[in-house]
């Protein structure tokens, strides 16, 4: 899977301000902005972000997935600092 293919399939999924994947073609490092992610904790914004991906990281077409979510508050700040 290209990060192309993996950015339109998390969009496709979860309205997002902003998406940013580094990887390797099966290793991702992720970081996701949404205002989905407002009130919920960090277990719940990766849960979300997994289900995005239906079976494919039961198949292995996604190995492994880091995942830094934000709300668009959070980034603002993060990205101010």
């Amino acid at each position: 899977m290209t990060a192309d293919q993996l950015k339109a399939l998390i969009a496709a999924h979860l309205p997002c301000e902003h998406i940013e994947l580094e990887g390797d073609g099966r290793h991702w490092f992720a970081t996701i902005v949404s205002a989905e992610f407002d009130g919920k904790r960090a277990i719940a914004r990766h849960q979300r972000v997994y289900a995005t991906l239906g079976d494919r990281m039961k198949t292995d077409e996604v190995h492994a997935l880091s995942i830094k979510a934000f709300t668009p508050a959070e980034w603002a700040t993060q990205r101010a600092q």
